[in-house]
């Protein structure tokens, strides 16, 4: 009887202790569950990380190709944005790969053959870019068309095919030995007690709710994937329409800087024919100088129309060395008409501004393109401010803006009153195809297009906005020192109060033309007539001359401007009247300080009508 309980109190230390090395066991297998799942949840992960690179990289690869096709069809810099990002961030997938599957040998062969492929693939779509900077289009797209470049596209296909589908057996490893973990865990905690199958169960819970999560993640990884491939089709369809809207608007920017062309080509033809009609009716028979006038008038125009077929074929127009304040005076009634009543337009033009070197059609017509938006900033009306300036750019600035090289430029700064802009938008305003329009009222080029032309110039944009307090957009193109290509507009003659042949008349114009027109009307008027090609030229014919009586000059001239001119005439000649002309505006030569309120002064174009009126009133009246 004594033996009994010893043994019953022996069975049940047993059993506590077989309790307890079940517990014991039951949390070891927890543990090993828990330990198992974490690392091949991590494997699974890992898994998900690879094929997720992977459609990365092949995405990044139709991006590059898409960037070269649209360099190729337009010949516009921006569009080799995508492909110089992708090959920058190609580098840095392609690495991550190396060390993602370093450890299995077939794929790091083919993260090999990948590499060698995309180098051949990237050196294809950059030698046909060389091509087409080199102006070769022709072998460019002969290159594109003998599909090396869809074959080696083909072959990345191939290659990262492999490669996923390795990594879908590598998956399914795994997932196998996730589930033979959870079969042996769920085993050894059933042959356990209560509470060991108790804690278990709640391990195995915690198991199957990681292993769902894991499911989750590679279902959502593959969501995404087709996705980025229907993006990428998307985005191929969508940039088909948008560079078909940007050639019909571009047409449409390009016919106000024709329009404005041919008024001015046509105002010499108009003019010289004017001319020549008069001298004919009167008999004289000199006249193959107003005939040579209207000739290149309408070669001019002539020339002018094959420009723009040459636009047509997205070839640049040729730069030329102009004076932005001349092509913005030229621009200012336009830009009157188009804006509207309600858009008050104003222009302060710098006396003594440096030359650039650029198209001026297309400098006219970012210009009247920044107009555009800005009175579209402006729907309950507002200020328009065109202003020029010569700026110089230190090497502090330049460090701080990429491709900014510092030096002199010239600048032009449109600025208006209206809505503004916040920080967010300011960041994406250049960015093609970004727009802030309602749908139908714009492409998003517009800001894009002035960029575009001003980096292809060497110039510099740079954009200020405060929402509610307005806009200022400054261009900045570097200076030039050649002389000026200029085609100054002449209108018609109409009647005019006549002149005295005693009443001598010295004109002073640096521009050819522009100084045999105004010569010939002088004459045409009744004066006797001197002529000056500059202002050292005309100081001699003054000394020459004691009987000049009125001086007609231009205020803008390379070797001293009007004002010094007249200055020193006036000292060699005091009862000397002055009649100063210009193509800038009235305002602009007042707060620039050009010339006084005072003077006398008629603005470029002008009739023979006005030229005459103007000059009997300076004759007849006091000398200002």
């Amino acid at each position: 009887m004594g033996l009994m309980p010893f043994f019953l109190k022996k069975r049940s230390i047993l059993s506590l202790v077989v309790v307890f090395c079940l517990l014991i066991a039951a949390l070891a297998a927890s543990a090993v569950l828990f330990d198992r799942q974490t690392r091949d949840a991590a494997a699974v992960q890992h898994t998900l990380q690879v094929q997720g690179d992977l459609a990365r990289v092949l995405s990044l690869l139709q991006d590059a190709e898409t960037g070269q096709r649209g360099y190729l069809l337009t010949g516009n810099p921006t569009y080799l944005e995508p492909f110089t990002s992708a090959t920058s961030d190609l580098d840095k997938f392609i690495e991550g790969l190396g060390l993602q599957v370093a450890d299995n040998a077939v794929q790091v062969q083919a993260l090999g053959t990948l590499r060698l492929v995309v180098n051949d693939k990237l050196d294809e779509l950059l030698a046909t870019i060389e091509l087409k900077k080199a102006n070769k289009s022709e072998e460019a797209l002969s290159a594109v068309a003998s599909n090396k470049g869809k074959a080696l596209m083909d072959r990345a296909r191939e290659v990262l095919a492999r490669m996923r589908v390795e990594e879908q057996r590598l998956l399914g490893m795994r997932e196998f030995t996730a589930q033979q973990t959870y079969k042996w865990a769920v085993g050894g905690i059933a042959a356990a007690i209560l509470i060991t199958m108790v804690l278990g169960w709640l391990t195995l819970m915690d198991a199957k709710r990681q292993f769902a999560a894991a499911k989750d993640a590679e279902n959502g990884v593959r969501v995404a994937y087709q996705k980025t491939l229907d993006e990428v089709a998307r985005r191929e369809r969508l940039e088909s329409q948008l560079r078909q809207s940007q050639k019909m608007e571009a047409v449409g920017q390009l016919t106000g800087g024709i329009a404005h062309d041919f008024n001015n080509m046509l105002a010499v033809v108009i003019g010289s024919l004017n001319l020549l009609k008069r001298r004919l009716h009167r008999g004289e028979r000199d006249n193959m100088r107003f005939i040579d006038g209207a000739l290149e008038g309408a070669e001019r125009a002539a020339t002018l129309t094959h420009r723009l077929l040459a636009f047509s074929r997205q070839q640049p127009l040729a730069p030329q060395s102009i004076d932005p304040n001349k092509l913005i005076s030229r621009m200012s009634e336009m830009l009157r008409r188009t804006l509207g009543d309600h858009i008050a337009v104003e222009t302060v033009l710098a006396g003594g501004l440096w030359r650039t070197h650029a198209d001026p059609g297309q400098l006219e017509n970012a210009i009247l393109n920044l107009a555009v938006n800005s009175r579209d900033a402006m729907p309950d009306g507002g200020r328009l401010t065109i202003e020029t300036a010569n700026a110089s750019l230190d090497e502090t600035y330049a460090a701080q803006h990429v491709d900014v090289p510092a030096g002199q430029y010239v600048l032009l700064a449109v600025s208006d009153t209206g809505q503004g802009m916040p920080a967010d938008v300011v960041a994406k305003a250049f960015e093609p195809f970004f727009t802030t329009k309602g749908l139908g009222k714009g492409t998003g080029l517009g800001l894009s297009q002035v960029l575009g032309f001003v980096k292809q110039s060497g110039g510099h944009v740079k954009i200020y906005s405060e929402p509610h307090h307005g806009t200022t957009i400054k261009i900045y193109l570097p200076r030039s020192m050649g002389a000026a290509d200029e085609l100054l507009p002449v209108v018609p003659m109409e009647a005019a109060p006549a002149g005295q042949r005693h009443e001598v008349v010295l004109v002073v114009e640096d521009e050819e033309r522009m100084l045999q027109v105004s010569c010939d009307a002088f004459r045409e008027l009744g004066y006797t007539v001197l002529q000056a090609g500059g202002p050292i030229a005309a100081l001699r014919a003054i000394d020459a001359h004691p009987e000049i009586n009125l001086l007609f000059t231009d205020v803008v001239m390379l070797e001293m401007n009007g004002r010094q001119l007249a200055r020193e005439a006036v000292l060699r000649l005091p009862k000397l009247k002055v009649l100063f002309t210009t193509g800038f505006s009235r305002n602009a030569v007042i707060h620039n300080g050009v010339l006084d309120q005072d003077v006398n002064f008629i603005s470029k174009p002008f009739t023979v009508e006005q030229l005459a009126s103007k000059a009997r009133i300076v004759l007849d009246g006091s000398n200002l």
